[in-house]
């Protein structure tokens, strides 16, 4: 699959159950996943980028490994994603090759601006809200959004972006209507019952709002 054609990513710190949870959230329509996970060593983090890097070549979608360019390649994750006060985009394209995914957390407007230019493949934008898992982030409104899809458009460039900041069923119609069609999905999945069918109904919900929005 091709990062322009996803619309669901998963971004999931480690958890007992990694595997059975990746796989019943693809199930529900997710089609990114990526493993963020700050409290492992490397050897034990590599382990379960591993685990999730075989599932997810079984299920047919990507996987990449936050932070870590390097991991990703030991680990046969399919890219790695970077945040601002990580490696440059510059250097982690070069120990990543040109294979292989790499994408870029954006907070701001001139941060979106410098990663058109950078060897990026995606972007996120966000949070919309502020987010346990960025403890200390304001969060950036729908206007980050509107103005991230008002600037890609006049730039004509076509770098796909996922929103982050609580993407809920409720919440998804706003995000689509400040112009986005991708969101990043955390707490919502991760805390669900029913991983599967929370992702179903996420899924839904942001194919509603952009089948309305046309």
């Amino acid at each position: 699959m091709r990062i322009g054609e996803a619309a669901l990513y998963l971004c999931t710190p480690d958890r007992e159950d990694l595997a059975g949870f990746i796989e019943a959230c693809v199930r529900g329509g997710v089609d990114v996943v990526q493993l963020r996970e700050k409290r492992l060593g490397r050897e034990e983090l590599l382990e379960r980028a591993r685990l999730a890097a075989a599932v997810c070549a079984d299920l047919g979608v990507p996987f990449v490994l936050n932070d870590d360019p390097a991991g990703a390649l030991e680990c046969g994750a399919d890219g790695a994603h970077v945040g601002q006060d990580d490696l440059p985009p510059q250097r982690a394209r070069e120990i990543l090759g040109p294979g292989r995914l790499l994408g870029r957390s954006t907070h701001a407007l001139p941060e979106l601006e410098r990663a058109l230019d950078e060897p990026v493949d995606y972007v996120s934008v966000g949070p919309v809200v502020p987010t346990p898992t960025k403890p200390g982030r304001p969060g950036t409104g729908l206007s980050y959004v509107a103005a991230a899809a008002r600037l890609l458009e006049e730039r004509g460039s076509r770098l796909p972006f996922f929103v982050t900041g609580n993407a809920r069923p409720d919440t998804v119609g706003g995000i689509v209507a400040a112009g986005a069609s991708r969101v990043v999905a955390v707490r919502y999945l991760t805390e669900a019952p029913d991983p599967a069918e929370a992702a179903r109904a996420l899924r839904g919900a942001l194919e509603d709002a952009i089948a309305a929005r046309t």
